[in-house]
């Protein structure tokens, strides 16, 4: 890899934006922990953060209302990355295609087109609008025999192969003015450099015969080379404006609509683990709901890449209405349908093997580390959130900062990121900011050590203010809800790998744990996540994709915070122990690429022991996914 492709890997295949209206958080009291079971009094008792992604929870933001406001206006612009890749009519950005590469194909492809101007204006083209107003040159015709002659003597016209006048077919008279100027230019080019002799291949000498019939020629078609000489001049004068007034002649647009049909089952919960009795049915409906995105990538060097990326959409998270986000969907964009800013960075080369990122929206884990799984991608890869990478990946929601990806070696490259997740926010030290509130901060080591097999090592730490990781499924709440709140540091290992058996097979797999570290409290919290995945590339057609993937979301195995503060057993007096259950996602998709721009992509998962609780029953959620890339 080369120049900013470096920097390129996941650029446009991490998730859609969520962007979201948060929920109230309900006020909790220590005297109704055990009494108000019944199901009308839920949704009093237990915390959105116990069933829903970081994303969805009211933080504590102890200012006045105002703030609050402010505070959930800058969250809904500061989510996850949009993404969309694989396409086969787009720039392989995740695989990395350089800024290089996507500036010059944006100057080999322009072109312009010249619309036809009313009577009277001032164009020179607007005096010849119809080839049939002109008089025909027919091949019987003197002039037309004068000219071929020339042409065969002097070679003034080499853009016709095999140096012939189009053959014996008719021509326009400004057609054939264009052949008589070029054999002008020809001829007079030729006689003051080599004393009225022209070489093509042999020297003719410009005899006086030659010169008379150019003279009989001109007279006759005075007229057409007069225009034709405007209309050369008025397109260069339209081609120096349109240059003068362009936005960027190195911007290139992509865009991205997906339309979705999703649903699940009605699944009995059980809320409360100590008794192990379901409280609850999970309620969703069969939904219909869509996305766009576009993206400005625009290249002011040829080793640069600034992205600007737009997107809208109404395809929230089902994790409230299903107690658990182990159902979340990969393609989740709920802005309300109102547009936001999903990507606003600047990638730049400073040598020829180390690229910088640096951007307010956009800078995350997820678009720095090369992407290692074949099955990633929200519009074209896995349906399911749990199915696009490594659940680390995503710890701190971050989205504003700063980012490298070094290539060491063919075969060897290091990415690293600091990410802040609301890193605009400055009311408050303790929830946003650059340095304040959620961050993250890792690096990727990313290994090929054959042509094959690619392997990416991740290490990150993280700060949370909240005990919430922000992975948005599994095991993302560190602490009980009904505990007083406290920040967390966490730091998290992980690897990703992925097998090329052949062009039609790949194999793979991922691991992850994180030991997460209270303030002011004793003891830690450990988390685990694995995945094993098999894509079936060029399933039934070339360009389809198939996917099967199993795996554990991630699961608290550790909790030895002080009684009262952990999490798996929150409902049992918060006493020290891991979940007792593990639950297994089991996933099959199949994308069917219609043509270039169109993709359909059937999908069903099932969740099996949901929210690591054998009480709960099994999850099924299902989704027909349609992309369209413009």
């Amino acid at each position: 890899m080369s120049d900013i492709s470096l920097l390129m890997a996941g650029v446009l295949a991490t998730g859609p934006i969520s962007a979201l209206n948060l929920p109230e958080q309900p006020v909790i009291t220590p005297d109704n922990l055990v009494q108000q079971s019944t199901q009308e009094n839920l949704s009093q008792v237990v915390s959105p953060a116990e069933i829903t992604p970081p994303e969805f929870v009211q933080l504590d933001i102890t200012t006045s209302s105002a703030i609050k406001h402010k505070y959930e206006n800058i969250l809904k612009k500061s989510r996850e990355k949009i993404q969309f890749i694989n396409s086969p009519n787009l720039p392989e950005l995740k695989n990395t295609q350089t800024v290089t590469e996507v500036a010059q194909n944006q100057e080999n492809t322009e072109e312009f087109s010249l619309s036809p101007q009313p009577p009277g204006s001032d164009n020179q083209m607007s005096q010849v609008t119809s080839v049939s107003q002109l008089k025909d040159v027919q091949p019987s015709d003197w002039a037309f025999d004068a000219l071929q002659s020339l042409v065969e003597h002097y070679g003034c016209i080499a853009g016709y192969h095999d140096g012939n006048y189009l053959g014996n077919r008719t021509i326009s008279r400004y057609e054939f003015a264009a052949g008589l100027n070029a054999c002008l230019e020809k001829i007079n080019e030729a006689m003051p450099a080599a004393g009225y002799a022209y070489a093509n291949n042999k020297i003719n000498t410009v005899n006086s015969e030659d010169l008379i019939l150019l003279q009989r020629l001109q007279s006759e078609f005075k007229a057409e080379l007069q225009q034709l000489q405007q209309r050369v001049e008025a397109v260069e004068n339209r081609t120096t404006e349109l240059q003068a007034n362009q936005f960027s002649t190195t911007t290139r647009l992509f865009g991205q609509a997906v339309f979705s049909v999703q649903g699940t089952n009605s699944p009995d919960v059980d809320l409360f683990p100590r008794d192990g009795v379901p409280e609850r049915q999970g309620k969703t409906n069969l939904t219909f709901t869509s996305s766009t995105q576009l993206t400005l990538a625009t290249s002011f060097t040829g080793r640069d890449l600034l992205l600007t990326g737009l997107s809208a959409g109404n395809l929230g998270s089902n994790a409230a209405l299903l107690s658990t986000n182990m159902g979340r969907l990969g393609f989740e964009s709920n802005t309300d349908n109102n547009l936001v800013v999903s990507d606003l960075s600047y990638r730049f080369v400073v040598s020829d093997n180390l690229g910088i990122v640096v951007g307010t929206a956009g800078v995350n884990p997820i678009n720095t580390f090369r992407g290692i799984s074949p099955l990633e991608g929200s519009s074209d890869g896995a349906i399911s959130l749990f199915g696009q990478r490594n659940p680390i990946l995503s710890i701190g929601n971050g989205t504003g900062g700063i980012g490298f990806d070094w290539q060491i070696s063919d075969r060897i490259s290091l990415q690293g990121v600091y990410s802040a997740e609301i890193a605009s926010f400055p009311s408050n030290i303790n929830q946003g900011g650059l340095f304040g509130g959620r961050f993250t901060t890792g690096a990727q080591l990313s290994l090929a050590p054959t042509d094959n097999i690619d392997i990416g090592v991740h290490y990150l730490y993280s700060h949370s203010p909240n005990g919430l990781l922000g992975t948005g499924i599994g095991d993302s709440q560190l602490i009980s809800p009904f505990a007083d709140t406290t920040a967390f540091d966490t730091q998290a290992i992980g690897a990703t790998v992925a097998w090329r058996i052949n062009p039609n097979l790949q194999l793979g797999s991922w691991g992850g744990f994180t030991s997460s570290k209270p303030f002011n409290l004793p003891g830690s919290v450990e988390t685990t996540n694995w995945m094993v995945f098999a894509a079936f590339p060029n399933l039934l057609r070339p360009g389809n994709l198939g996917g099967v993937l199993v795996g554990q979301p991630p699961k608290i195995t550790s909790s030895t915070l002080p009684d009262g503060f952990n999490f798996p057993k929150f409902s049992d007096g918060g006493t020290a122990g891991g979940r007792s259950d593990t639950s297994i996602h089991v996933e099959l998709f199949y994308r069917a690429q219609l043509s270039d721009n169109i993709a359909l992509t059937p999908g069903l998962f099932v969740i099996f022991n949901p929210d690591h609780n054998a009480a709960n029953d099994t999850l099924v959620v299902g989704a027909l996914r349609a992309t369209f890339r413009f």
